[in-house]
């Protein structure tokens, strides 16, 4: 397994690495984040219910955590709310199944930092971390924002922001982790099945029709009036490269 996401290294004030502490009740999930946050260097320590994550607060004293909601014994809100009662101020990512507005609106009113939804990316999980701890100012990056670019397009791994010939450009998340591992190869054919690996890496169980799908939806947005940056191989798969 390569690094995720391959930036900046983050690091505490203190030069030591950063600790985040991954809450959620299924194991083979906080095994996969653990791993995933290890490869970047990161002290990462788990726990599997709400009492366990309080206790493991106090304890670790984490620069974020990363919260599932559902869980059988004292759910996320009610974690969270206990921290912030106590005037702990950790970033806390959201973890949940659940994707309704309703719910991203509860979780961050609550006092939540940031949201994702599963099936997630590793990748965009990792991403929203360093963006959270650096906004925070729990951690530093050594070196400046890792900015991948493929002609006049740029793309910003911590901040999301995604920019062509001066244009801001609004993708969602997995618009953009399409994006990114098609800019993190360039010139280079990746096939549809190596795509669903990448980009849909946690219990997706599609078809690589959902492929397509978000191709075109990355094409309507980058490449409409514009030079074509993305390109089909036919029976291969799509390459992403700057106009000649």
């Amino acid at each position: 397994m390569t690094n995720p996401t391959a930036g900046s290294a983050l690091t505490r004030p203190d030069g030591t690495p950063v600790r985040v502490l991954v809450v959620d009740d299924e194991q083979m999930l906080t095994d996969l984040l653990s791993m995933a946050l290890r490869m970047e260097g990161w002290d990462v320590r788990a726990a599997a219910s709400g009492y366990e994550a309080l206790e493991g607060v106090k304890e670790f004293e984490p620069d974020a955590l990363v919260l599932d909601i559902m869980m059988p014994d004292l759910d996320g809100m009610a974690v969270l709310q206990r921290l912030r009662q106590q005037q702990n101020q950790v970033p806390v990512l959201f973890l949940t199944a659940k994707d309704a507005v309703s719910d991203r609106v509860a979780g961050l009113t609550a006092g939540g930092d940031d949201y994702v939804t599963k099936p997630f990316s590793l990748e965009e999980v990792v991403a929203r971390l360093r963006a959270l701890m650096r906004r925070s100012g729990t951690a530093l990056a050594a070196e400046p924002e890792p900015i991948l670019r493929v002609g006049d397009l740029s793309l910003n791994e911590d901040s999301h922001e995604v920019i062509r010939d001066g244009d801001e450009i609004e993708l969602t998340a997995t618009e953009f982790e399409l994006l990114r591992f098609l800019m993190r190869n360039p010139r280079r054919v990746v096939s549809k099945a190596q795509i669903l690996d990448r980009v849909w890496n946690y219990d997706f169980g599609g078809r690589s029709s959902v492929v397509e799908l978000y191709i075109s939806y990355l094409r309507k947005k980058l490449d409409a009036g514009r030079e074509p940056l993305i390109h089909t191989v036919r029976g291969v798969g799509y390459m992403i490269k700057a106009p000649q």
